[in-house]
């Protein structure tokens, strides 16, 4: 080696020196302080919320959010920006849906719906018809064909209310929702109305996700969430009248499948590139609001953990990459994609985390990993603690890293403070107005330390 290059070495050490002398809280701190005094999420969120908006899979704005998301990936000076191809649904509401309940011939109440992701649309004239509440499936059979033939299954299962962990409380319904039109379809009932999942009572129809299975096209069942408030008088209104009617209309339309993409910038590693760490959230939303939740606040909190290495000078010693997923609403493509890809290549992915529950305080994380790796994650709660981070488990990630999952590596899902999740979830309020600044920018910083840590110390 010549002198000027022993020189230089010299000189790039000194420099990067007092990076690299700094204990782990002053690193943390110095996350913390630059995303919430420098940072860049909630202008991002901004534009992707308010300038291009609901991003269904397969629509202009999912279209639009992919050229915006690889052009602000550019803009960091990436080692690496690229699109990862994906085939995805394409599904469209049309019009807005009208429903009303009937008490007597002339006699109605509007009411607020909403279809559901992938349903199929009433007659042209909609559907009229009485209409039988059920609380599970089991009610379902036991009232068996005899009484539920021709008419409309009305689903009023509510979200257990004292459950304060809200998304075991969202498991413990959403079913009906999901398969729904599946099990009311084997008694002939002609359509169903679905319980928002929401804990609040409220007038917001909430949207989501349903499947048929394999019912043929010509006999599926139109399917539409009904607001919680209206929940509650329609129940309110059958106890008093079982002859009641419930009259509603929709004008969805399942399309042919579509080319989208997954947006990736990697940081590439210096010392073992070939292990491989994500941190990412989905880039779709449902067409209701701007989906500024979810999860528009896990795409820009994604994003700023790379920009946040950058900007602070710190050189990962293995691969990052941040993934901006495709598809995750209704039909969960791109994380699928991304996974088969990835196992294609024989690439060595070591961690990956995703922040996929809103944009609020965050809490901690949950680690689907061995116990050694659990053990070392807890050894860091004590970095954690001066922002308040104390939520540390073992539970699930998320749904599009989900497919990465090995016996040897670590997944993680950032959980951010869970009670006002699903007041906004899949509705029209999911909006940039219902982002707070400075607790978005703390969750992006959370997830830049736990990327920070895990890429120093690696997994066990």
């Amino acid at each position: 080696m010549n002198k000027l290059n022993t020189t230089l070495l010299i000189f790039l050490f000194l420099v990067s020196l007092p990076f690299y002398s700094q204990t782990d809280e002053e690193i943390l701190k110095e996350i913390y302080k630059q995303s919430l005094t420098n940072g860049k999420s909630y202008d991002w969120l901004n534009y992707l919320s308010n300038q291009i908006g609901s991003r269904l899979s397969g629509s202009l704005g999912a279209e639009k959010a992919v050229a915006w998301g690889k052009e602000e990936l550019e803009k960091l000076g990436l080692d690496k920006v690229w699109l990862q191809p994906v085939m995805v649904p394409k599904w469209v509401r049309g019009a807005k849906e009208y429903a009303f309940i009937e008490s007597e011939p002339g006699k109605t109440t509007t009411v607020n719906i909403c279809a559901l992701g992938g349903s199929v649309a009433t007659p042209a004239l909609g559907i009229k018809a009485n209409i039988i509440e059920v609380h599970n499936f089991e009610e379902l059979e036991a009232l068996g064909k005899e009484q539920i033939e021709g008419k409309i299954v009305f689903y009023n299962r509510p979200m257990q209310a004292d459950l304060i962990e809200t998304f075991q409380a969202y498991g413990g319904c959403v079913n009906q929702r999901y398969l729904g039109a599946v099990e009311a379809s084997k008694y002939g009932a002609v359509a169903v109305i679905v319980r928002s999942m929401n804990l609040r009572l409220d007038d917001l129809p909430h949207t989501g996700s349903m499947t048929y299975d394999n019912i043929p096209a010509e006999k599926r069942i139109p399917s539409a969430a009904i607001s919680t408030n209206d929940a509650e008088l329609l129940s309110t209104m059958l106890n008093l009248d079982k002859q009641v009617k419930f009259y509603f209309k929709q004008n969805c339309k399942q399309l042919n499948d579509v080319q989208s993409y997954n947006v990736i910038g990697e940081i590439t590693g210096n010392e073992f590139p070939n292990e491989y760490m994500v941190v990412g959230g989905h880039l779709d939303s449902w067409d209701l609001g701007d989906g500024s939740h979810d999860d528009g606040a896990g795409i820009v909190q994604s994003m700023e953990v790379l920009r946040l290495f950058k900007q602070l000078g710190i050189k990962p010693k293995r691969s990052i990459r941040v993934v901006l997923f495709m598809n995750e609403e209704n039909g969960l493509r791109g994380g699928n994609k991304y996974a088969e890809d990835a196992k294609l290549k024989g690439e060595n992915h070591v961690f990956a985390l995703e922040s996929d529950s809103g944009g609020f305080t965050p809490r901690g994380f949950s680690f689907n990993c061995s116990d050694a790796n659990f053990n070392q994650v807890l050894m860091w709660q004590s970095l954690f603690k001066p922002y308040l981070i104390h939520y540390f488990e073992k539970g699930g990630s998320g749904a599009d890293v989900g497919p990465l999952k090995k016996d040897t590596n670590v997944l993680a899902g950032l959980r951010p403070d869970s009670q006002r999740y699903f007041d906004y979830h899949h509705a029209s309020n999911d909006t940039f107005d219902a982002i707070n600044k400075r607790e978005l920018e703390l969750g992006a910083a959370t997830m830049a330390s736990l990327m920070y840590l895990f890429d120093k110390y690696g997994v066990k």
